[in-house]
């Protein structure tokens, strides 16, 4: 896979991974000619696919699970394309009707309340204490959700929890959100 613009790289890289899997059935080898920050920083990273204003897939990691940035990006990019449930896979003929959103996440922050928390500016990852398995996470800035109440009722809704009956931890973190 080659790289050529280094305007949006991130969403170019998203484009074409997806692009490869759809043409060949794997995902691309990871490109050589990108930055040098590209194979040294980790982080987890969420892909985000639409089609005019709506949803067309979204799947990424909170924490880093790839040797490097790029590896990363190619396979949430394949799987928010493939493999997101809530939407049949995008077929090739869609990719030029498509937008594509990477999101490179910070390290998530233990919080106690919602207090000082902003929507607009945290994502937020509630997990069930009583079942490890219960996780919702939600993307900073969605349409929709203006206050912490909101985004946290939703990640717990997300994840099947009852945050009446379950006992929860709390994590915010930022995005670097790069857009096509």
């Amino acid at each position: 896979m080659v790289i050529i613009d280094n305007q949006n790289i991130y969403c170019q890289l998203a484009k074409q991974a997806i692009k490869n899997y759809l043409e060949h059935g794997n995902a691309p080898a990871t490109p050589q000619n990108l930055p040098e920050h590209f194979y040294t920083k980790k982080c987890g990273v969420f892909v985000t696919i639409k089609k005019g204003d709506q949803l067309r897939g979204c799947i990424g990691t909170y924490l880093p699970t790839k040797e490097n940035l790029p590896q990363e990006i190619i396979d949430n990019a394949i799987a928010a394309a493939v493999r997101d449930n809530r939407f049949d896979p995008v077929e090739l003929h869609e990719l030029d009707h498509l937008t594509f959103e990477v999101s490179l996440l910070n390290e998530p922050e233990q919080i106690l309340d919602l207090e000082n928390h902003d929507p607009k500016k945290h994502g937020l990852i509630v997990k069930s204490v009583d079942y490890q398995y219960k996780t919702g996470l939600l993307l900073p800035d969605l349409d929709g959700i203006d206050t912490p109440q909101e985004q946290f009722l939703i990640c717990c809704q997300k994840a099947g929890i009852n945050p009446a009956k379950e006992n929860v931890e709390m994590y915010r973190f930022e995005v670097e959100k790069y857009t096509e």
